[in-house]
């Protein structure tokens, strides 16, 4: 995840931080500079006998060593990696300059604000990420291993391929095996995305990843830890990850032209003026009035205003989207979110609720209360998904159990029971075609799951049930387009007729389904080589984090998604809504707008601050105080974003 990672906030950024976090300024040293140079000036301006030259010159340089030092450390060491024309040499320059012409609490001022831009950045970056978890690997620590004729708890790291391990109901699979019970059934959910349980039988694989339901099962392990299914989603994880290089920061670019060119320019009011008085005896060239002019010309053009106004741009759009319940990792992340023109979105539990509910009732024969009475009968003491489903709604519909004299349960297939003398079978289209009952053959061609009830060998109707929508999932889409953002698709590993069923709800062009992690990420591969497309995904599960990875913008569920996903991604929603995700785009596209308003507003003050100190009507102070000044409207610009109510 480095890679991903190294720095957050494109814009925001002024320095390519790599920056641990101990090398970050303390902020007690800025303080402390602070308070020396306030100190001094008032001690300088009331004229305090003590205050020699020579008590000035130490007084200020121990003012400006907490905060000059670390960047002029760091112009050193870019220098080292000829990397000459930084900022960092830039405010290394024109401070050694104000020092040189007894301007020492201008030298001061200007490393002071520098590292104040710097600690806001800092400060952006960490509120940003401070809820977010370093990546976890939910395969268990432990597992029991059979050996020696007994079972022992180990690291799954020690157990070798062709050993059988146990793992008890609800635990998670550690590692990829054949399943040694006749019959038992997992969830998936991790691995697929897929809401429903899956069966599987004697002889069939195992992946680690899985949750076991019901009983506890035998394993027999056929891959080692490494090499398991959890082990390459992790490893998608990571490699989707490093693909993704950090954007070039904004002020970095723009001092690899704007350094260069203002020291240059500083050069030529030293020289020029030199050159004319040579050529012409009647100018008058004083070499310390024309370096004075020179230095407030560097001093001036140092880009401090630059530095504070852009983090502060993101730091308010980061701030504005945290309120409004989404989590960006960084600034460049909202500078990113902002070129989205294609959104792939994840369907369960992202678009759905990952709950099923009735959807429809069809009796034969009977009346649909009496059936639904049978229904709850069967499955009110189930723990499965669908029978908890039909469970709900018969209670909602005010049906009261009958009285069961003996039942059945027929794993992967259904219920049978015995109920007021009459036999009853609940249970899947393939229980039905094994005891030879004839159903109405439009139920095979049905996208929505179907449980059927047959009474003494004769069908008597049929149950349809579906995973829901989410409350906002159709305005989510709605405000996509509304946006701009057209191109919508819709990934699962889901059904493929469920999953275009839903797509068509949505109001949805593309759907695939049947796609495992790698299919996924194919596609999102596929989606962001094509010229001119910037791509977001929006997901929740485990097997969601190689394309939340992977995507130009990955945008993770933080409620009810998984630790990997929301590591995985670079903007987080906090409360599970899709319709957030237009939220977000929104409030990436206007702290856009501030940024830039903070940049011009800049660059403009300073290009007449800079012209007129070139001209010698601006002083040191007078330099500083611009800067300032420009800095507070960027602040007060920034604030605007924070007092919005709503969006």
């Amino acid at each position: 995840m480095d890679a991903k990672t190294t720095c957050h906030s494109e814009g925001g950024c002024s320095c390519g931080h790599n920056k641990d976090a101990e090398e970050r300024p303390n902020v007690a040293l800025p303080i402390l500079s602070f308070i020396l140079l306030v100190a001094g000036l008032i001690s300088g301006h009331t004229g305090q006998s003590w205050f020699s030259p020579a008590v000035k010159l130490v007084w200020y340089l121990a003012a400006f060593l907490p905060v000059g030092l670390p960047v002029m450390r760091e112009a050193l060491h870019k220098t080292l990696q000829k990397d000459f024309f930084t900022e960092f040499s830039l405010m290394s320059i024109a401070s050694i300059g104000a020092f040189s012409i007894g301007e020492y609490p201008e030298a001061v001022a200007v490393m002071l604000f520098y590292t104040v831009g710097e600690m806001l950045q800092d400060r952006a970056v960490e509120r940003a990420s401070q809820n977010i978890s370093r990546l976890l690997d939910v395969r268990p620590e432990r597992t029991d291993v059979f050996r020696e004729g007994k079972y022992t708890n180990v690291s799954p790291k020690e157990v070798q391929t062709g050993e059988r391990i146990e793992v008890k109901p609800g635990g998670r699979i550690p590692l990829d095996g054949i399943l040694q019970e006749t019959e038992a059934s997992f969830d998936t959910s991790a691995l697929t995305g897929e809401s429903m349980p899956r069966t599987l039988r004697q002889g069939d694989e195992v992946l680690a990843g899985m949750i076991v339901q019901g009983q506890a099962v035998r394993i027999e392990v056929n891959r080692p830890y490494e090499q398991s299914a959890l082990a390459r989603i992790l490893a998608l994880v990571k490699d989707a990850a490093e693909r993704k290089a950090p954007t070039e920061l904004f002020i970095r670019r723009f001092a690899r032209i704007y350094t260069p060119a203002v020291i240059a320019l500083a050069v030529l009011i030293v020289g020029v003026p030199a050159l004319v008085g040579l050529s012409m005896p009647s100018f008058q060239y004083v070499f310390h009035d024309w370096l004075y002019r020179g230095l407030v010309f560097l001093v001036i053009s140092c880009p401090c205003a630059l530095v504070i106004s852009v983090p502060l741009g993101y730091f308010g759009g980061i701030g504005a989207a945290s309120r409004a319940g989404i989590l960006f990792k960084g600034g460049n992340y909202l500078d990113a979110i902002t070129r989205i023109n294609t959104v792939a979105f994840d369907k369960t539990g992202t678009l759905t609720t990952g709950r099923f509910d009735v959807t429809d009732v069809k009796a034969q024969g009977i009346a649909a209360p009496e059936l639904l009475a049978l229904l709850l009968s069967v499955e009110q003491k189930s723990t499965h998904p669908i029978a908890q489903a039909i469970v709900r709604y018969a209670k909602k519909q005010n049906i009261s159990a009958a009285n069961i004299s003996e039942m059945h349960e027929l794993a992967g297939h259904g219920v049978e029971a015995a109920i007021g003398g009459r036999e009853v079978l609940v249970g899947n289209i393939r229980l039905m075609t094994e005891r030879g009952i004839s159903i109405p053959e439009e139920l095979s061609d049905k996208v929505a799951t179907v449980v059927i009830c047959a009474i003494d060998k004769k069908y008597a109707g049929h149950l349809l049930l579906s995973d829901t929508l989410k409350d906002d999932a159709v305005e989510a889409i709605a405000k996509l387009k509304k946006l701009g953002v057209t191109d919508i698709c819709l990934l699962s590993g889901d059904k493929k007729e469920i999953v275009e069923s839903f797509a068509k709800r949505l109001g949805i062009d593309r759907a695939y389904g049947n796609l495992l992690p790698e299919d996924k990420a194919a596609h999102i591969r596929e989606m962001i080589e094509e010229p001119g497309k910037s791509v977001a995904f929006v997901g929740d599960g485990m097997n969601d984090a190689p394309v939340l990875a992977l995507s130009h913008v990955g945008i993770a569920m933080g409620g009810l998604g998984s630790d990997a996903a929301i590591e995985s991604a670079d903007v987080v929603i906090q409360n599970d809504q899709p319709s957030k995700v237009a939220t977000a785009i929104m409030i990436g596209r206007k702290t856009r707008t501030i940024v830039h308003q903070n940049i011009i507003g800049a660059l403009g003050v300073k290009g007449i601050v800079l012209l007129a100190g070139a001209l010698g009507y601006v002083t040191l102070w007078g330099a500083v105080f611009a800067d300032v000044g420009v800095a507070l409207l960027a602040v007060f610009n920034s604030v605007r974003i924070l007092n919005r109510k709503t969006w």
